[in-house]
Parts: C-alpha cells; structure tokens; sequence
C-alpha cells in the first residue's frame, strides 16, 4: 500500500471518528432532587443563565426559584399562584409570569421582590421575551389573542388577533417577529411585535399538534415539537413557512432548545421519557445525534447555554378514575400527583462542557 493511500485511510477514519464523537453528545443524569409540595403540577422550566438559576412554573404553588449549583430551592415568587411560565426580561431586570387566571406577576429579576399583580386577559397559556421590542407577549387562547406588555413599564401595548385557541410555544427571531405554534390547527403564525399584526399564518403538512419550539436565529430556521400520532420535530424556515423536513421523536412533546453553539436541538418527551437529539449539519441537513432516557412525564425542558446542562421536571403520579381522566393526552395520563415528589432532574454532557 503506498504511503499516500495510508494517509488517506487514516484521514478517511480520522473523519469518521471526528463524527462519531460528535454525533454521540453523551448526557447523564447528574442530580435527581426533590421538592415539597401538595399536589404537584407544573408547566415550563426557564434558565437565568446569568445566575444560573432555574424559574420552575409550579401551577398552584406559584415560580419556585431554583438553585441550579446548589441544587435546591431558594425562593418562591411572591403572589404567583397559578404560574404556567416565568419569562425573563435581564436588560431590564424584571421577570412576569404567566398565571391561569389571565393575570401577570412582575417581579424584579435581581432581588426577586414582587412588583404587582395585573390582569391581562380571561386566562393566559404562557408568556415570552422579546429582546428587539422590550415587549413580553402572552398567549390567551381563550380570547384567540397575544396580549402584548412593555417589558421595562408593565405598561399593556395592544393585542394581536389569531384565529385558534390553542396558542403554544413561540420563539422570537430577534428582528421584531415572533413565530407561535397554533396547536388546534397545526399551524404557526408569524406577528410583527412592532406593528402588533400577524404577517402571515403557514399550514405545517406534517405536523400535528405543535407544542414545543426553538429557533436557529442565523439560519432563519423554526424547530417545532408536533405531539401527534406520529409525533416528529418540524424544521420548517421562517422566511416563508416552507417544510424543510420532519425528524421522529418521542411521544408527548412539550420542550424543544436549540444549541447554537453546538449545533444540536434537544426534545423531551414525556410519554416515552426520552430526549431526543439532532445535529444540524447545515440550515437544510439534519441527523439523529443519539438519546437519553429521563423518567415518565418529563415533558418539559430548559437548556443553560453556558453549563450546556439540561434541566427537566416531573412527579409521581397516577390515573384516579373518581376524576376526569385526561385521555386526550394519553388513554392513562396521570390525572393526579402524589404530595412531595416533585422532582428536578439534571442531565449534564458527559466529559464536561464542550470547547
């Protein structure tokens, strides 16, 4: 064999083994620690990755403010009874939540006090940060609107009409334009924060129920969780709406990140207990990067940019007949949590934080 072949031999599986490595992220459960609580129920999960702490949505019990280093609990948002998500607003140091009652608690994000508690809307799904246009914008899908407030004030700006009543996870493009998943009608809207219009509104062939999202800023890409029959991740471009392709995932999607440093998009999915990973080769090419298996009901997620840790939240929990049972998500979907399970589950890359 010439010299020249074995140099290219060894480049050939200096390549493959350059994929290899990169195409198994290896991620391991690092901390399983529970919280106290009645009752248990929670929504979505947000990261300060400025302090490293964690916003955990607890529904009745209000934010819980987490620890993420110390792994515990350190506050709890006062008057957030109801809380489906906390949206961080860091330039102008204030957090809102998002409560069931269609109202808003503001809180200063760097003392963590209270500010008030201000009605919004008849009720309110979820809420997220604008940095272009300082606004918040919170889904009320019972009034079919975005109800849209000056992050910096508290000041309402307006709404913004939609037609479903299912309003789901958004990502905001960092121009102005926010992109929300219509989950009744497998859809996603895109609305100019500032004319407070919806531009445009795009079928997604095939996706049904779209729940989590993320975004890829620089390639102009939408990463969409669609819960399904046969639940995948939709990457669809945000210019036009255009179907890219569609990735399998597990079943009962809630969360969706993107990695922009690494390139990977993470999805967790509760029914089958499992986050799913991609690699984005390129803006149009994607790949299975591997899996983890979490716990059952695990749905939601947050991803710390800086730890490259990610953080899931679930409980223990059963089907009570004497109750409605809620099999529009699952024939056996829990319907009841068992007092004081509540548990934060930390997943962290094996061999440390990538460089």
């Amino acid at each position: 064999m010439s010299i020249w072949k074995r140099v290219g031999l060894m480049a050939a599986g200096a390549c493959m083994a350059a994929w290899a490595a990169r195409a198994a992220p290896g991620y391991r459960l690092e901390s399983a620690v529970v919280l106290k609580g009645a009752s248990p129920a929670w929504d979505y999960i947000t990261v300060d990755p400025v302090r490293g702490d964690l916003f955990l949505a607890r529904r009745g019990a209000g934010v819980t403010v987490y620890d993420a280093k110390a792994q515990r609990a350190v506050a709890t948002i006062a008057d957030s009874q109801g809380a489906d998500i906390a949206a961080l607003a860091p330039d102008v140091d204030r957090g809102y939540t998002a409560n069931e009652d269609g109202s808003t608690t503001i809180f200063q994000l760097s003392s963590l006090k209270t500010l008030g508690r201000e009605k919004l809307a008849g009720g309110i799904d979820s809420a997220f940060y604008d940095p272009a246009t300082r606004q918040v914008a919170f889904t009320a899908g019972d009034d079919h609107e975005l109800v849209l407030v000056d992050a910096a004030s508290g000041r309402m700006t307006g709404q913004v009409k939609l037609d479903s009543s299912e309003l789901e996870a958004s990502a905001a493009d960092g121009k102005g334009f926010l992109y929300v998943n219509e989950r009744d009608r497998n859809r996603v809207a895109k609305v100019d924060l500032k004319t407070r219009k919806a531009v445009a509104e795009w079928p997604i062939a095939d996706c049904a129920l779209p729940v989590g999202m993320a975004m890829d800023r620089a390639a102009n890409r939408l990463f969409i969780g669609c819960r399904g029959d046969h639940p995948v991740l939709a990457v669809v471009d945000a210019a036009d709406g255009r179907e890219i392709t569609v990735l399998p995932i597990g079943r009962g999607n809630d969360g969706v990140v993107y990695d922009p440093a690494e390139r990977r998009i993470f999805t967790s999915n509760g029914l089958d207990a499992n986050i799913v990973i991609f690699d984005q080769l390129g803006p149009d090419s994607y790949r299975l990067a591997g899996a983890v298996t979490t716990r059952p009901i695990a749905r939601t997620m947050a991803f710390d940019p800086t730890t490259r840790k990610i953080y899931t939240v679930t409980a223990e929990g059963i089907v009570d007949p004497a109750k409605p049972v809620l099999t529009r998500v699952a024939p056996f979907y829990p319907n009841r949590y068992y007092d004081d399970t509540f548990t934060v589950l930390t997943y962290a890359p094996i061999g440390g934080v990538p460089r």
